[in-house]
């Protein structure tokens, strides 16, 4: 659906792409938390309709159970009293209520599926919705202390006592932003190992908790 679409695309969204394609940050953070707090009302209104919805199937599955078996024991009670006809009658019902049965079966299991896949989409844009907000408020202040710093030189320069000294001022800002380049370029460099390493990190605390909770129920 494409609901789950746009969770998705939420999902797998990253901030730091976002930012460097951004004229404006700051806003464009705040935009994105602000949709990924619509979309997980939407969700969750979302599951709260499928849940209702598989009670509602659940129960007509029930009631088709019991229309069965209330018309077995009335074929039963006929061939008791030696009513062929009205037993075949009765038959005739349990089959078409057992025909509806296989119906009823399907679609309780399709939408037990559309449950999960909600639950699912749910869990995971939570997730994704805090660490965004998290990550959000960090970039920000970063964003702003480096428009700071950009405004400090520039007051630095405008002040200077001669050409040389801004001549000096802006060759220094060249070496400044080009070793910033430099160790900007090393950090992306070794992010995806990191990130690989505080996968597995957090994967083995998961894991460690999942066995002492089965430890403690055993």
């Amino acid at each position: 659906m494409a609901l789950l679409e746009r969770v998705s695309t939420l999902i797998r969204a990253n901030l730091n792409d976002l930012i460097d394609k951004a004229e404006d940050p700051e806003k464009m953070l705040k935009q994105v938390i602000v949709d990924m707090q619509n979309q997980l009302l939407q969700v969750k209104t979302q599951v709260a309709i499928a849940i209702a919805d598989q009670h509602l199937l659940e129960k007509k599955q029930r009631e088709n159970e019991d229309k069965t078996d209330e018309w077995m024991r009335k074929a039963e009670l006929a061939v008791g009293k030696r009513e062929d006809d009205l037993a075949r009658a009765a038959l005739h019902r349990v089959e078409s209520y057992r025909e509806l049965a296989g119906s009823f079966t399907q679609q309780v299991g399709d939408q037990k599926a559309q449950v999960e896949s909600l639950k699912t989409a749910l869990r995971q844009l939570e997730q994704k919705l805090t660490e965004a907000q998290a990550k959000a408020d960090l970039l920000i202040a970063q964003h702003r202390r480096a428009r700071a710093v950009g405004k400090a030189h520039d007051a630095r320069v405008a002040i200077g006592d001669s050409s040389k000294s801004a001549a000096f001022e802006r060759l220094k800002h060249r070496v400044t932003h080009h070793e910033a380049v430099a160790q900007a370029k090393s950090e992306l460099g070794t992010e995806d190992v990191e990130d690989r390493f505080t996968a597995i990190e957090k994967a083995d605390r998961v894991e460690a908790l999942l066995a002492e909770l089965k430890s403690k129920q055993a």
